[in-house]
């Protein structure tokens, strides 16, 4: 595997949502691999934008997906999705387009706050063909 240059599998994990309701969102092995390959995607992009990357959000077990009105099939349940911000998102946007590669691509914001946004970026499963669908301006509850 890819050594992962600027991400660490934690970043992925954490969550603040889990910590205060006590939620153990450790993930499995099977969700840890597909993690690595998102990271080290994620790493390429990183390396391309040439700024630093936040993981707003990450792995979520089933009950912190639940918690956080996330959809039933979130690709954030099997580690293949993770939220991303960072102080230049007009750029990011560009990168991450131009690079391709990626299963999904969503532009989203919360309800009433159209200018206040992440990316939602994912990848495929193990041995799966990339989608390369973007969807942009997905409002959130």
């Amino acid at each position: 595997m890819k050594e992962i240059k600027y991400f660490k599998l934690s970043e992925f994990i954490k969550s603040a949502t889990a910590k205060r309701l006590g939620i153990d969102n450790i993930p499995s092995f099977e969700v840890v691999d597909n993690l690595n390959r998102l990271s080290v995607y994620l790493d390429g992009i990183r390396a391309k934008l040439g700024k630093s990357i936040s993981v707003s959000s990450g792995y979520r077990c089933p009950m912190l997906n639940k918690a956080v009105g996330g959809v039933v099939n979130s690709q954030h349940q099997k580690g293949l999705a993770a939220d991303l911000v960072c102080a230049d998102m007009k750029s990011l946007e560009k990168v991450l387009i131009e690079t391709g590669g990626f299963d999904q691509l969503i532009k989203e914001h919360r309800k009433g706050f159209p200018n206040s946004f992440w990316f939602h970026v994912s990848v495929c499963a193990r041995n799966g063909k990339p989608r390369n669908q973007i969807i942009m301006n997905l409002e959130k509850k």
